[in-house]
């Protein structure tokens, strides 16, 4: 799931997020038998144990991406379920929709864990944050966010970092990037 305030959900469907961070609830520093930092990586000489065990993803898992079901075209005639959905919760809510009726799906193609200020300005980017070209030179670089605007005004920053903290803020709270927790980072890819 996706937020939608920020223009997620849109941007995962043209291909422009491809990384999603979710926030753990580890208190301490992870995989405390092996000692490594990052639990995931291609190049790991055996995994890691702990990350398959404590992540709610797999790599290699396709999952749907919930979207409200007035949001997509249906094949609305040709569907003898089309009432009960039209008068759903999940026409307007994509709490309530079901994974199967989802057009979407994406793949994990890796996961690692990492603290949520150590993300890169080329992740970032892979989390969606874009770089307006449109702003005025004297404005420029001009990173941002759909649903950046602040009383009217679109709000830019210098680099894409400080656009994912200011959209961590927004959707999660000044506290979520200021703790610096742990975060689940998924790699994935649109596979429909």
């Amino acid at each position: 799931m996706f937020d939608d305030h920020f223009g997620l959900t849109q941007a995962v469907l043209e291909g422009r997020k491809t990384m999603t961070r979710r926030i753990s609830q580890i208190k301490e520093k992870p995989c405390p038998d092996s000692g490594c930092l990052y639990c995931w990586h291609r190049d790991h000489d055996k995994g890691c144990e702990w990350i398959l065990k404590h992540s709610r993803f797999k790599v290699g898992e396709v999952v749907a991406v919930a979207q409200k079901y007035r949001d997509f075209r249906w094949p609305a005639p040709q569907r003898s379920d089309f009432q009960e959905i039209l008068y759903s919760a999940g026409w307007n809510n994509k709490m309530f929709v079901r994974a199967d009726l989802m057009p979407h799906q994406i793949r994990i193609t890796d996961i690692r864990i990492e603290r949520i200020q150590d993300i890169s300005n080329e992740d970032c980017i892979r989390e969606g944050i874009f770089l307006d070209e449109t702003a005025p030179p004297c404005y420029q670089p001009f990173y941002t966010f759909p649903g950046s605007i602040d009383h009217d005004t679109l709000v830019g920053y210098v680099t894409p970092r400080e656009a994912f903290a200011a959209l961590i803020k927004k959707m999660a709270g000044k506290k979520a990037w200021d703790d610096n927790p742990w975060v689940f980072v998924y790699e994935f890819e649109l596979v429909k």
